[in-house]
């Protein structure tokens, strides 16, 4: 009997640890459970301004991020962060693998996401949940008013240029009014055709199109330029204009509808340029530089990393601007953190590839109102990291080398120029530009 009653507290000794490893276990899955089922609310707004995400069978979407993984914690009351922690949760490929959880009513969400837009009027819907909305700078006010819309009607249209393939596109923002710069751009560093590869090799040809919007007419009367700017795309069919007003913080849209017009008119392409119309470029030295990047990567066997080929003056750990009085200022009330590495807007070039990716995944990026920043936001999803160049000078030559040839030897691209400066520059450098003693 005593033996029988020992063994009886033999057996409870063993298995309570396994009882209290078991407790555990539960309460560790109870709270992760808990963590990523947590929806924070948003704004009650019409269907089609809900993310569809990424269905299962959608093997075309952008890759799985592979260095930074998405952040899955809210940022309470910053409502860029509140927007997109729903959208990277619903798009999150752990978490919507093998689950139903994260997917939405799916193909009634996706039809009403696909619908074109009939004006994207402003909707104050997010505007309630910004605490200091009143008091923000107009820009900022209209941005949030607006950034639920990301599909305008595309008033100029060129589908037919990429018919024969260009081996780098080049995408400039412009405006309307901005003629000289565009003229300038036709008769130097954007013009279109075939360069010679010095080695005798075969050309590459190059195709320029030029992004704009409408007028914005809130900042004052403006000339009415509809006529100049019809003669202009008639005889140079390298324009394309959509029906939104063409503010700072609109560009962003620039780069989204442009990712739909080339996934459309020029996804064969294989390199993109994008660029303001006051850089000037040093085309040739661009294209020898991107096929070095060709070569070398097949000599090593490495062709795949040119999905993820983007270049040009990258920007890391920057935070926001904070004053309210400058160009580019970002209230916390709208976002909060440091900005992903990204390169300057002024130019970047990357691969027709990773256009593609972008355009995929832009669909589920919130809109923000700093168009180079943005760019970052979405490469930071396809876990893509731009690669720095030093030739990409999108804050300009020291001062007293700017009007030195000798200068430009190593440059691919510098911020700003004139027109005036782009052709005397562009006459200059017809020749291999000299080293400075």
């Amino acid at each position: 009997m005593a033996r029988s009653r020992c063994n009886g507290k033999l057996l409870c000794l063993c298995l309570l640890p396994c009882v209290m490893v078991s407790h555990l276990l539960v309460y560790i899955m109870v709270s992760i459970f808990v963590a990523v089922s947590y929806s924070p609310p948003l704004p009650q707004l019409p269907l089609h301004y809900i993310a569809t995400g990424a269905s299962k069978n959608s093997g075309s979407l952008a890759s799985h991020p592979v260095r930074p993984f998405w952040n899955l914690r809210r940022e309470d009351g910053a409502l860029w962060n509140r927007l997109q922690h729903i959208w990277d949760r619903e798009n999150n490929p752990i978490l919507n693998s093998n689950s139903t959880l994260y997917k939405t009513t799916s193909q009634d969400l996706q039809h009403q996401q696909g619908r074109k837009s009939t004006g994207c009027e402003q909707n104050r819907a997010w505007a309630s949940t910004v605490p200091d909305f009143n008091i923000l700078p107009e820009q900022m006010k209209n941005f949030v008013l607006s950034m639920h819309c990301k599909d305008y009607t595309i008033l100029v249209d060129q589908p037919n240029i990429c018919s024969e393939t260009p081996f780098l596109l080049m995408a400039i923002k412009s405006q309307v009014g901005n003629f000289e710069n565009r003229q300038a751009i036709r008769e130097t560093w954007g013009k279109r055709g075939r360069l010679q590869k010095d080695n005798g090799g075969q050309d590459w040809l190059v195709q320029t199109v030029f992004l704009l919007a409408r007028q914005d007419m809130d900042t004052g009367p403006h000339p009415d330029l509809s006529a100049l700017l019809k003669l202009e795309t008639t005889t140079h069919k390298d324009i394309l204009m959509w029906d939104f007003k063409d503010t700072f913080f609109n560009l962003t849209l620039k780069d989204v509808l442009f990712w739909d017009w080339f996934s459309k008119h020029c996804s064969h392409a294989p390199f993109v340029f994008k660029g303001d119309d006051d850089v000037f470029v040093r085309t040739k030295a661009m294209l020898d530089y991107i096929d070095q990047e060709i070569v070398e990567k097949i000599q090593r066997n490495k062709t795949k990393e040119l999905d993820e080929f983007v270049v040009g003056d990258v920007i890391a750990n920057a935070w926001p601007n904070r004053q309210p009085n400058t160009k580019y200022y970002i209230p916390e009330s709208f976002y909060r953190g440091t900005y992903p590495a990204y390169p300057g807007g002024g130019g970047v070039v990357y691969s027709g590839a990773l256009a593609m990716r972008l355009q995929r995944v832009s669909n589920w990026v919130s809109l923000f109102p700093i168009d180079d920043v943005y760019l970052g936001m979405c490469l930071h999803r396809l876990g893509v990291s731009p690669s720095h160049h030093s030739g990409f000078l999108t804050f300009d030559l020291p001062a007293d080398m700017r009007e030195k040839p000798c200068a430009y030897r190593n440059v691919l691209l510098v911020h700003r120029r004139t027109p005036k400066e782009m052709l005397t520059l562009w006459k200059e450098l017809q020749v291999s530009p000299p080293e400075c003693v």
